[in-house]
């Protein structure tokens, strides 16, 4: 590799943007999560659910999915009742342990923190989570990455969720160094209070960072034997689970850690996937998904993340994400969201400075 590029790479390294593709709906029992925290919240859920055309029946069907733009409704429904900072928050911390009975439960049947966030990666698809988790072991302070840069309030609802959860877990002893957001949430010093950690805003990824010795903390319902069974359960629904899910999610998710080195070929892809291009190929035929689609999928939310890093010029960003001349970037990010590099560059500095200098 070029000095340039190792240059380039080493200022955008800490980002590791990609993640799960967004799907057009939402299981009904998560959308059932949603609503009992609205309920502990005060929000008057009927009219709430109504104004979306959602039934509560639904929410009681486990095969029903729910429209994402519905459970959009919702959300802004109940922020015209009662507007509330940090939404997203809000809603984790009154949300139980146990919402998600499978993997929550995979989770603190666990050993250990570590164990436990291994198993969250390893199962959070079960969930139908638009987002994929990414625990960096090997680095100190551990980092765990949460990857959909793009969604600004799955990212704090979900970090939220998964601090509150374990530090439960170890009856209080669990110490987060910190939590990064790649956006401005609406109140960070609040969050700070319910999170107990520094928030690190305008970040260049999203998740947190704890020490080694909170990662080894011990959980205080780790259960070996009812974890095996759970396991077994839990494959079962996996092996259900469509192709085009599992794989789109798997490759774009090693797609995002090898954009900034450059390494994008799909050779390097089935490698890390432990398997050959051809069968690489044929699965995704097979799935009807698109190699270069699912490229295209992850420097589009890379790109995201790379412009929103001052330190970076546009044309390094075009180079980071493997195209030729900044004139094809340009094409590709107006194409994916209907501005230019510089005009969303410049949205999103005008966004920091309103969250830092609000109008009186």
């Amino acid at each position: 590799m070029t000095a340039r590029a190792n240059k380039l790479t080493n200022r955008a390294r800490s980002s590791d943007p990609g993640g799960a593709p967004v799907t057009p709906t939402h299981p009904g029992d998560v959308v059932r999560v949603f609503v009992k925290a609205l309920e502990r919240l005060g929000y008057h859920t009927e009219s709430l659910l109504a104004s979306a055309g959602v039934r509560r029946s639904d929410l009681a069907d486990p095969d029903a999915r729910i429209a994402c733009s519905a459970t959009g409704a919702i959300f802004a429904a109940a922020m015209k009742e009662r507007p509330l900072k940090n939404f997203a928050v809000r809603l984790a911390a009154e949300t139980p342990m146990g919402a998600f009975p499978l993997v929550d439960y995979l989770v603190i049947t666990s050993e250990t923190v570590g164990s436990g966030l291994k198993q969250l990666a390893r199962y959070l698809r079960l969930t139908g989570a638009p987002y994929a988790l990414c625990p960096r072991e090997d680095e100190n302070p551990i980092r765990v990455l949460y990857d959909s840069p793009q969604n600004t309030f799955t990212m704090e609802f979900a970090v939220t969720l998964a601090v509150l959860h374990l530090r439960e877990e170890t009856e209080g002893h669990l110490n987060i160094t910190s939590v990064n957001f790649s956006h401005s949430p609406d109140d960070p010093a609040e969050i700070e209070q319910v999170l107990g950690c520094p928030v690190h805003t305008n970040s260049s990824w999203n998740g947190f960072t704890l020490p080694r010795e909170a990662w080894e903390l011990p959980l205080r319902r780790r259960d070996p034997v009812l974890r095996s069974v759970l396991e077994q359960h839990a494959a079962g629904i996996a092996a259900r689970i469509p192709e085009t899910d599992t794989l789109a999610l798997e490759v774009r998710h090693v797609l995002a850690s090898r954009i900034a080195k450059g390494d994008t070929e799909i050779q390097s892809v089935a490698r890390a996937l432990a398997t050959s291009t051809r069968s690489l190929q044929r699965r995704l035929a097979g799935a009807g998904l698109s190699y270069q689609q699912l490229l295209d999928l992850t420097r589009r939310d890379a790109a995201g993340e790379y412009l929103n890093n001052p330190t970076l010029s546009i044309g390094e960003v075009a180079y980071l994400l493997g195209y030729s001349e900044p004139a094809a970037f340009h094409r590709a990010f107006k194409r994916w969201n209907g501005m230019t590099p510089q005009s969303f560059r410049d949205q999103r500095r005008n966004d920091r400075a309103l969250s830092e200098f609000p109008a009186q």
